[in-house]
């Protein structure tokens, strides 16, 4: 039997909800878990997730300046001299490359949840992939499924996109997944919204932002679901690299010039 859990922001996470017992899955749908997913897809070599830019700076000295693809935004604005965390702008920018990233929330949680026995990294662009990666890995975890929220507050986007993603287990465990109220509140959250993606992404707080400062395409791209098959995953608690997935990559047809925030 296994056992799903939600966190409803990255500041629940302790020693009791995360150990070496558990399975993390971290979200951050608007925006550093879509990011990631998308850069390993478009084919990065690596993401290496910080908690700030000096860090990040840090991190960045391990590597050729050149080839080193930097990446953050702190408080929605991007760093300068970074690259914007956006997915549709790093498209051309990744590619066989290390990435070194730095947001806000995400990479916080990510970092946070790295005492967990194994941490994936998920969004609506690969949820059913992350899904079927742990069903056919896992039999008895407790998995527990991370919203990171915003400086400590609750994040729609991202409840929904466990939702989406803890409908994914069930509907392949079936009789053998145990949900805690929290866990249900979000599959039945996302059951009742399953057609309004791009409804519940742009009338959050984060998406309300991101049109404002003209990302409609963006927030539109990450509420596609589905569109990558790659299973990111924590690993050395450092970086993160592409697990094997099922089916292969999945490319997405749009394009984004100079995005900024």
């Amino acid at each position: 039997m296994v056992k799903v859990h939600l966190l409803w922001k990255k500041e629940e996470i302790n020693d009791e909800q995360m150990d070496a017992d558990k399975i993390a899955v971290v979200f951050d749908v608007l925006l550093a878990s879509s990011t990631i997913t998308a850069c390993l897809a478009y084919g990065a070599k690596q993401v290496t997730p910080v908690l700030n830019e000096a860090e990040a700076l840090r991190e960045a000295d391990n590597f050729e300046k050149e080839d080193v693809c930097l990446v953050g935004e702190y408080d929605g604005i991007t760093i300068k001299g970074f690259l914007d965390p956006l997915p549709l702008t790093l498209k051309n920018h990744v590619a066989d490359r290390p990435v070194v990233l730095s947001t806000t929330n995400g990479t916080v949680a990510i970092r946070k949840a790295a005492s967990a026995k194994k941490v994936y990294i998920a969004s609506l662009l690969n949820g059913d992939a992350v899904a079927g990666r742990i069903v056919e890995t896992y039999d008895s975890e407790t998995i527990v499924a991370v919203c990171s929220g915003s400086k400590n507050q609750f994040c729609i986007e991202d409840f929904y996109g466990a939702g989406y993603f803890i409908e994914q287990l069930v509907n392949t465990y079936g009789d053998d997944v145990d949900l805690t109220d929290s866990a249900l509140a979000a599959k039945l959250f996302y059951e009742n919204m399953s057609e309004e993606a791009l409804n519940v992404l742009s009338h959050s707080s984060v998406g309300k932002m991101m049109e404002h400062y003209g990302l409609d395409k963006d927030v539109e791209f990450v509420g596609r679901k589905g569109v990558f098959s790659v299973v990111p995953r924590l690993v050395n608690n450092k970086i993160i690299v592409m697990d094997e997935a099922k089916k292969p990559v999945k490319e997405a047809d749009e394009t984004n010039e100079g995005s900024t925030i």
